[in-house]
């Protein structure tokens, strides 16, 4: 049976995208403390579910597939811009196609104004009203308001009129970077992306008997099996050595280990592959927040992510990306090669001297890339230890030269010096473990 936590989050799920939703009144439909409510919301607002804003409350907003993250919500620019919501509140959840700025003749501007576009305009009421028309959002900057019939019009066509105090010039360059900040989570890669669905994977049950596993094991040739309890809670994991010179009618529950290592959907495939390394876990059971098995992802499909990842091109970048992509190969050595780089404007911190994270960056990147080449394999760092670190101004020419002092089958331990002016400036040592590829 459902708890009430579950039943609430189905009761969300039903209902129709645009929907205002409340602790108060959710708590009445369900008969359920506000407590309870507002807990099941905040889960529904991570889901993606639910988007809660300033001035306009909780909605059930269209959850967004992971191929269309980049299109922002009209939920979300409210959100972004600190706005005012003027009308058309129903259509919060809508999402953008593209946005316009109004500062052109008022034809010209409505060649470029279609439906699901966002008009960015200031005191032009005129072109507010003929924006809706044509099917599109407003958003109105310098803090203006609009017409009443700008205002009913939006509420009959659900599209949002929305007010903010900040300038044309500084809304669009926050929506920007809104966007490019998407397009950084649409690269990252989470277990969600990858693992073997529910309906896919294949798990014991704490009441079957150790039979079942030879069943299982003959017909997969798999020896990894999740154990679910009768709510689908993973409760134990079986394993070859778990059963290996058990009566086969034993319980499952008996044989298995239990409270094993879990993972959520939406956790990232390299904290996933860190964890799976770290641990020396071939299977992990994907769960829920209430612990239900949702599928499987095994070390294999992890590796195998890992891998084609790093043969993707990338849209957005990371600090990470501006501080080690201008790393170049100064001097080419099997055991301590020298990469250089300039110390940029991002890079530094509010003094003008480089930060202390750009130097783990690079310190990083630059043994990465040697124990790539050396091992053909890729490292989860386990441990950095920093010397010394001296001020490096902006636009300093600097080498970074790691060298290894050991090496395994399973882990690596660099030494790494960084210079400039042919003086040192930074020292560390790294110690990581190899992911085999």
């Amino acid at each position: 049976m459902a708890t009430k936590h579950e039943q609430i989050l189905e009761h969300i799920e039903s209902l129709s995208v645009g929907s205002k939703i409340s602790v108060r009144g959710i708590a009445k439909a369900l008969n359920v403390s506000e407590g309870t409510a507002y807990r099941a919301i905040k889960e529904a607002e991570n889901q993606d579910l639910v988007s809660t804003m300033e001035r306009v409350g909780t909605i059930r907003i269209e959850k967004k597939k992971k191929e269309n993250i980049e299109r922002l919500t009209f939920a979300e620019i409210v959100n972004i811009v600190d706005g005012q919501v003027l009308g058309g509140r129903e259509g919060l959840y809508k999402t953008l196609s593209k946005f316009v700025i109004g500062a052109m003749k008022l034809e010209a501007m409505m060649r470029y104004t279609e439906a699901g576009s966002l008009l960015i305009v200031g005191n032009r009421t005129n072109a507010h009203e003929l924006a809706v028309k044509e099917g599109a959002a407003v958003l109105i900057t310098g803090g203006f308001d609009t017409s009443e019939t700008v205002k009913k019009l939006a509420d009959e066509k659900k599209l949002p009129v929305i007010s903010t105090s900040y300038d044309t010039f500084t809304v669009a360059t926050m929506i920007n970077r809104a966007i490019y900040d998407q397009l950084i989570k649409k690269e990252i890669v989470l277990v969600d992306d990858i693992y073997t669905s529910y309906s896919h994977s294949k798990f014991l049950r704490s009441a079957d008997l150790v039979s079942r596993w030879h069943d299982f094991n003959t017909e997969t040739g798999h020896s990894r099996y999740p154990v679910v309890d009768q709510q689908n809670r993973v409760v134990g994991i079986v394993t070859s050595r778990d059963v290996i010179g058990k009566d086969k009618n034993m319980r499952i529950d008996k044989v298995m280990t239990r409270n094993p290592m879990t993972v959520h959907a939406k956790t990232s495939l390299a904290n996933a592959a860190h964890v799976m390394v770290w641990e020396g876990i071939e299977l992990m059971p994907v769960v829920d927040p209430s612990h239900k098995l949702q599928g499987i992802i095994s070390r294999q499909d992890v590796l195998k992510a890992l891998q084609h990842i790093q043969r993707q091109p990338q849209v957005g970048e990371t600090i990470d990306d501006l501080a080690t992509n201008r790393m170049e190969i100064l001097e080419e050595n099997d055991t301590s090669p020298v990469w250089k780089t300039m110390v940029t404007p991002q890079m530094t911190n509010p003094l003008g001297t480089m930060s202390y994270g750009v130097f783990i960056s690079l310190i990083t990147e630059a043994s990465s890339r040697l124990l790539r080449k050396y091992k053909k394999g890729d490292l989860v760092v386990e441990n950095i230890s920093v010397f010394f670190i001296k001020p490096v101004q902006i636009e300093s020419e600097i080498e970074v030269r790691p060298e290894i002092l050991e090496v395994g089958r399973k882990f690596a331990k660099v030494d790494i010096e960084v210079h400039h002016n042919k003086s040192v400036v930074g020292k560390a040592l790294l110690m990581a473990q190899l992911i085999d590829r």
